[in-house]
């Protein structure tokens, strides 16, 4: 499996038109045999990529007084509490900003005032903040995150995951590829026997599809 991976992410990088920008890789599966009406069934899975996501991760902080000053110390921008309000009333301003960032964390007392303001904006994004305690730092957090990538299936058959960027080496996607597989099919009860296609392609290239072995 890990062969044809590899062969896929040589054929898309090879037909990818060049571009004045650095565009994204992603893997997208499509399942089948899988009852995703029960949300049990559904994949969500927050996956480390060994070689990275190959460029910046931005992340964002709702928070005030100690807590704002080590996120900005970190290079996390903040978002302070009357923000959160502000945001509620200018929904084109609150979707920007949902649109900005990868991932959002919140000191843990202003959960409840981004839930009521912000949810039905970063909810349907997967974007709801993490909570985090007086007793981490931020900073540790958002290291991690800076190689993280969410794989969420919903309630749909077809999704999608970014494993890098074209910038980074056949080697390293393919490490970020097989992590991103492995999760995915450890998450169904027939392994690679639940994917009914898979398909590697860069942002706007054409896609390649993969031959899944059973």
């Amino acid at each position: 499996m890990e062969e044809n991976i590899n062969n896929a992410i040589k054929e898309a990088i090879e037909n990818a038109p060049e571009r004045k920008f650095v565009e994204s890789m992603d893997i997208q599966f499509t399942i089948k045999d899988v009852d995703l009406k029960n949300p049990t069934n559904r994949i969500k899975e927050e996956v480390r990529l060994p070689s990275g996501r190959g460029r910046d991760v931005r992340i964002a902080m709702f928070a005030a007084g100690e807590a704002a000053t080590r996120a900005r110390e970190a290079g996390i921008h903040v978002i302070t509490p009357p923000e959160i309000e502000e945001l509620g009333g200018n929904k084109g301003r609150a979707k920007k900003v949902g649109n900005q960032f990868d991932f959002f964390l919140s000191e843990v007392p202003h959960m409840g005032l981004i839930g009521r303001y912000l949810g039905t904006v970063l909810g349907p994004r997967g974007k709801m903040p993490r909570p985090v305690p007086p007793t981490l730092d931020p900073a540790a957090i958002a290291t991690g995150l800076k190689t993280t990538v969410v794989v969420k299936s919903g309630d749909k058959m077809t999704f999608h995951s970014t494993i890098g960027t074209v910038g980074q080496t056949q080697e390293e996607l393919l490490a970020n590829a097989m992590e991103v597989y492995n999760r995915v099919i450890g998450r169904l009860e027939r392994g690679a026997g639940n994917i009914r296609s898979l398909f590697i392609k860069t942002t706007m290239g054409p896609s390649t599809r993969v031959e899944v072995e059973l």
